[in-house]
């Protein structure tokens, strides 16, 4: 928390101080003036501090909206000055590749505006001004309505293994629906379940991090979820999440505790819960195996994931594995099994997708949607809800419909 404190303070600082000795004080030498501008850098960092040292331990728990708010407030202001910093050094930068051009070429230091390698720095100035204003919007757009911009995706998958009998077999995918974050906006989540029952897809699986960091998150939730429907019912796995290790407890019994009451939730909503098991799902006269491990990341995240054991039984079955984290897929999936089809989530596409790129990709190789190694696949949801910034941008909350499509036919 120490070092999230430090980053955040740097974050906020250093575009600030770079417009207040570039502009501010060039405009004014009023110290009234010149205070004023720090005021609302001041206050963040106040509210910031307040609630870190001053709400007690978990802050991040018992304080998810506030704290939520205050972080979206900080890319309200930080982001579009960091941008507009950016571009006042590029209009510097290129004044100075204008001045050596011209000492260069024409054997003089520029001096008149007349030369053609002249860039007066007002133009990026302009342009910082008008992306920063873009940026604004776009992460005010993304706090408000971004969040439940609820979108249904369809795919499809292609195997000569799928049986005859789920030709055509729609599998709906939930994923990171990190429910402490939906505390005080219950219609949204009922919004969410109008929209997957609508689908009337035959089976419904939920890839993990249903809660924020307690189980107890989920106690004015399960009514709602508990709606969720299809036919051949509701499977979830865990997700790192979901193992309570982001809370401080008091001691081990109490994070055990935890766990044992999400998953007694699941199983009074109606949920059936893949724990390194395994069920065989009937359609149609034929058979598959959906397997279902426990959260496997990479370091530092949580690795319980048994797959030999999962898969005990399943031996010549088309099966498909549930399994949280993307990059439990190249790490065991591909190498120590046959399994064609993952389905996982975990990235979140890090909450923010511009032209078909995000962060998320210099951390996971897999991020968002369908991958494939030869005719294996691996599907990426990047999931519904959000943790800590309530924002999300590109990567809209997402609801996949997976249709699986046999060859032979």
């Amino acid at each position: 928390m120490h070092r999230i404190t430090h980053i955040l303070i740097l974050f906020l600082l250093l575009p600030d101080m770079y417009i207040y000795l570039v502009y501010i004080v060039k405009k004014t030498r009023n110290i009234v003036w010149r205070s004023t501008y720090w005021l609302p850098t001041a206050m963040l960092v106040a509210i910031y501090m307040y609630y870190i040292y001053m709400t007690g331990d978990n802050a991040l728990s018992h304080h998810p909206q506030g704290i939520g708010r205050l972080a979206v407030a900080v890319m309200l202001f930080a982001v579009p000055k960091t941008v507009f910093m950016l571009c006042s050094l590029l209009g510097i930068l290129m004044r100075g590749i204008s001045r050596l051009l011209s000492l260069v070429i024409f054997r003089t230091p520029l001096r008149s505006p007349r030369s053609p390698f002249v860039a007066h720095r007002l133009p990026y100035t302009l342009l910082g001004l008008i992306l920063g204003v873009i940026s604004f919007a776009n992460i005010l757009y993304g706090a408000i309505a971004g969040i439940t911009r609820f979108e249904v995706k369809d795919v499809e998958y292609c195997s000569a293994n799928i049986p005859k009998g789920f030709d055509g077999y729609r599998i709906l995918q939930l994923s990171d629906i990190h429910i402490g974050s939906w505390l005080g906006n219950p219609e949204a989540i009922r919004h969410l379940v109008k929209l997957v029952n609508e689908q009337k897809a035959d089976l419904i699986v939920f890839t993990g991090d249903l809660v924020n960091q307690q189980s107890h998150e989920l106690d004015g939730f399960k009514e709602i979820l508990s709606r969720l429907h299809a036919p051949d019912g509701i499977y979830s796995i865990l997700g790192n999440h979901d193992y309570g290790t982001y809370y401080r407890w008091r001691n081990r019994k109490e994070e055990t505790a935890n766990l044992e009451y999400l998953i007694e939730q699941q199983k009074e909503m109606g949920w059936k819960m893949l724990n390194n098991k395994h069920d065989i799902l009937y359609h149609k006269g034929d058979s598959i195996a959906l397997i279902g491990v426990e959260n496997d990341g990479e370091p530092p995240f949580s690795q319980f994931a048994d797959l030999p054991k999962a898969m005990q039984g399943t031996e010549g079955m088309f099966r498909i594995l549930l399994s949280h984290n993307p990059t439990h897929w190249r790490r065991e999936v591909l190498s120590g099994s046959d399994i064609e089809l993952t389905l996982s989530g975990h990235t979140h596409a890090m909450q923010m997708e511009m032209f078909g790129h995000s962060l998320a990709s210099l951390i996971y190789p897999e991020w968002a949607g369908m991958y494939y190694e030869g005719k294996r696949a691996l599907y990426v949801n990047v999931g519904i809800g959000y943790v800590g910034l309530p924002f999300r941008f590109g990567a809209w909350p997402e609801i996949t419909v997976i249709k699986l499509v046999s060859e032979n036919e």
